[in-house]
Parts: structure tokens; C-alpha cells; sequence
């Protein structure tokens, strides 16, 4: 133990003092804040407010676009009058509704303008004339009134689901978001430090540095050493990612309050502006309902489960990748020869990624059960499944299983690795690597 965990300590040093190592640590909460802090920027950059003007032959959208604080539309009658405000920058686009047929064909609609209006404005004027002729069929073609109309256009149903068991309210988006999110979290994590292992074997191999290690250490020693090292570099990193992403965003909210604030919310209750109509109350009060769902949603989750076993599923599915990362290493003489081995170690990652879209469907399912207890994919389909709640009988078993097959992955390794660590100058195949499985 001993010479491991000098190999552990040897491992851990030289690779967090590493130049990359402190780039990374730097650079990934940068990134990660930006996601998160750009599309306010964003938001407030992209405040220009773009005026169409509509000219109606048919008679049917006068005056029914409703103008919002990004788009105002004006009503027009002469179309060469708009072209020529359209060429000199008074206007940004004209919507040109030609008189044909009731139901204004695709061809009888069209947009001018000398930029692209985006895909936002665009939406929102279909959606908009969509929604008009449907109103005047309605009204006209079935005598509905105005009012009725209004009633079954806000009619809408909000499903409610609540455990049985607990008789608390069960967030599903919020769920599925986290289990993918952990999922892929665990799969970047297992991939990005197993190939680390990878690489630093072909290096001390390639340098002949393992000749000399090996005199005073066993192969497996050096293996196991190399593989923990690996893992606590990793650990560091992401505990340091958490807590300088989530130093940065406070940082900047606290400096910069003005470009988080909810505009939408001074815009509607501002004491200086006239009173909101009742449409804007109801919608921002749906919108607020809408914002302390999402908040009890994300503090209804067991995060210290979640924690817990995000990091039990992370070392357990490294340790058991990692070991069979190490072997191709010590096959090889060089990266480029890794690929033939690659290919059968990342498959099954790959396809428990693949498969985490189906689990969200059915999360409770065969298919769920059985790749979440395998333990090539286990890593992965549990922390899918957790979010939802997981009988503790299958995590016990899922754990039990990831732990032998993460005893049985390095048993063969070491096999591979022990042989191939001093082998040098031959292309090493299948077979090669099945005879030294028999050694």
C-alpha cells in the first residue's frame, strides 16, 4: 500500500502542477458562467425595437397585430409609399398581405425587407395571422362571440403530478433535465480522465521511464497507483469548477444587478407607466407561477443523494473504464495504434447515452432495469433514473455489480497490462492480447 500510494502522490503532483491542468481549471468555470451569463448580455443588447408596416388588401389583419416591446406594426395603404421608408431605414420590414382568397394562401403573404428579420419576428407574425383567421372563422363562419372565443382560446390544462407514496408534487421536467445533464456529466468525466490514463502509460512506455519504475514496483501497483491519481486530479478539478463557477456568477450579479433584474417586471409595475390591462396581469401572473414552480422544483431534489451518488457512480465507472484504458495503453506504442482498441471499450458509453433518451420515457421500465444494473452502462442509467426515485434494493444491487465488474476489469488488465508495459515494436492484435489473458 505503501508504494501505491506513493505512485498516487507522484501521479497527483505532477499532473495538477501541469500548465494544462491550470488552464482547464481556469478556463471550464469561465465557459460554464458564460452559458449561463451571456444570454442575459445578450437580452440586453438586442433591445432595437423593429417596426413593420402592414399592408392589409384583404381587410382581415387591420389592426390585429398586437405590438410588443420588440416588434410595432403600423398600417399602411400605398405599397411603393413603405418601399421607399423601407429603403431609406424608417421601417424595418413591410408584410404585404395581397388580396386572393379567404385563406390567404402561402404565395398571397409576403415579407420585404433589406436584413433578415430573424427567426423570432418571423415566428411571431405567423403564429399571429394564424391565430387572427382562426378568430374570424370562428366568428364569422360559426357565429361564436367575441367573448366565447376569448374563453376557449384561454382555456388550458395544467397537468398536476403527485407521488403516491410521499403525497408530494413530482416535477418531472425538472427531473428529466437533471438526470440527462448528470448522465452526461458522468460519461464526459469517465471518457476525459480515462484517456488521461491512457496517454500517460503510452508516455512513460514510449520514454522507457516504466522500466525503472517497475524494478522496485509490481505492474498492478503501478496501475492502481496511476488510475487513483487520475481520479483525485479529477475530483479536484470538478470540486474547483463548482466553486469558482459558482463564485463568479454571484460576483457578477452583485456587481452588475441591472442587467439580471426582470425587466418584464419594472416594465409591467412601473408606478410611472399606465396601469397594465388585465391580459398582462393574468400572463405575468402566470409567468410568476411559472418562475416558484421552477424554484420548488429544483429544491424539492434530494441533492445530497444526488451528490452522494454522482460521485460513488463517477469513481466506480472510472475505476472500471480507466482500468481497461490503462491496458490499451500498455498494448500500444503509440496513440495513433489505440483506435482498434478504443472502438469495444467506448461503445457501451456510447450507447448508454443513447439509450438515457428512452429511460426519461420509462424510467422505471426493463430496459431502465437492466441498464441501470449492467455495469458498462450502469453509471450512466442510474443517474438518469435517480431523479425519479430508484427502489433501494436495484441501487444496492447496481453498486454491488459496478463494484465486481470494476474487480473483474482490473483482474484482466492487469493481465494485458503486465505483459504489454515491456513490449515494444509489434502490432499487437486480439489475439496476441487473448494469449496474454492466458499467461
Amino acid at each position: 500500500m505503501k508504494k501505491i500510494r506513493l505512485i498516487v502522490q507522484r501521479e497527483y503532483l505532477s499532473r495538477v502542477k501541469k500548465k494544462s491542468f491550470i488552464i482547464m481549471t481556469v478556463l471550464g468555470p469561465l465557459l460554464m458562467a458564460a452559458i449561463w451569463i451571456v444570454p442575459f448580455f445578450l437580452a440586453t443588447m438586442s433591445d432595437e425595437k423593429k417596426v413593420i408596416a402592414v399592408i392589409d388588401e384583404t381587410g382581415i389583419f387591420y389592426s390585429k397585430f398586437q405590438s410588443t416591446d420588440k416588434v410595432f406594426f403600423s398600417y399602411e395603404t400605398e405599397l411603393e409609399k413603405s418601399k421607399d421608408d423601407l429603403t431609406k431605414g424608417n421601417i424595418s420590414a413591410i408584410l404585404y398581405v395581397q388580396k386572393l382568397t379567404y385563406t390567404i394562401p402561402d404565395q398571397a403573404v409576403l415579407l420585404y425587407s433589406d436584413k433578415s428579420p430573424g427567426i423570432v419576428t418571423q415566428s411571431y407574425i405567423s403564429n399571429a395571422m394564424q391565430t387572427i383567421l382562426k378568430n374570424n372563422l370562428l366568428v364569422n363562419a360559426h357565429n361564436i362571440s367575441k367573448e366565447d372565443y376569448d374563453k376557449i382560446n384561454s382555456t388550458s390544462i395544467k397537468l398536476n403530478t403527485e407521488d403516491i407514496r410521499t403525497g408530494e408534487k413530482s416535477y418531472t421536467e425538472i427531473k428529466t433535465g437533471l438526470g440527462i445533464f448528470s448522465g452526461i456529466l458522468i460519461y464526459f468525466f469517465i471518457f476525459m480522465f480515462g484517456a488521461q490514463v491512457m496517454r500517460g502509460v503510452i508516455e512513460e512506455k514510449t520514454s522507457r521511464i516504466v522500466e525503472v519504475i517497475i524494478s522496485s514496483v509490481k505492474p498492478f501497483q503501478l496501475m492502481m497507483g496511476k488510475i487513483v491519481g487520475v481520479a483525485l486530479v479529477g475530483l479536484t478539478q470538478f470540486a474547483l469548477w463548482i466553486l469558482l463557477t459558482f463564485s463568479i456568477i454571484t460576483a457578477l450579479q452583485m456587481s452588475m444587478p441591472e442587467v439580471f433584474k426582470n425587466k418584464q417586471s419594472e416594465e409591467i409595475y412601473n408606478p410611472g407607466q399606465k396601469l397594465p390591462s388585465a391580459d398582462q396581469l393574468q400572463l405575468q401572473t402566470l409567468q410568476n407561477q411559472e418562475i416558484r414552480e421552477l424554484i420548488d422544483g429544483l429544491f424539492s431534489i434530494n441533492y445530497g443523494v444526488m451528490i452522494a451518488q454522482f460521485i460513488f457512480y463517477f469513481l466506480a465507472g472510472y475505476l472500471l473504464y480507466a482500468s481497461l484504458f490503462a491496458s490499451i495503453g500498455a498494448a500500444v506504442d503509440n496513440e495513433a495504434d489505440t483506435q482498434q482498441f478504443m472502438m469495444p471499450v467506448t461503445i457501451p458509453l456510447l450507447f448508454a447515452i443513447i439509450m438515457s433518451n428512452f429511460v426519461i420515457n420509462n424510467p422505471d421500465g426493463p430496459v431502465a432495469f437492466w441498464l441501470s444494473i449492467i455495469p458498462f452502462t450502469s453509471p450512466i442509467i442510474m443517474m438518469v433514473r435517480i431523479p425519479f426515485g430508484v427502489p433501494i434494493e436495484q441501487i444496492y444491487l447496481s453498486m454491488f455489480l459496478l463494484i465486481a465488474g470494476f474487480v473483474f476489469t482490473t483482474w484482466l488488465a492487469a493481465k494485458i497490462y503486465r505483459t504489454g508495459i515491456l513490449m515494444y515494436g509489434k502490432k499487437v492484435s486480439y489475439r496476441e492480447l487473448w494469449k496474454w489473458l492466458k499467461y
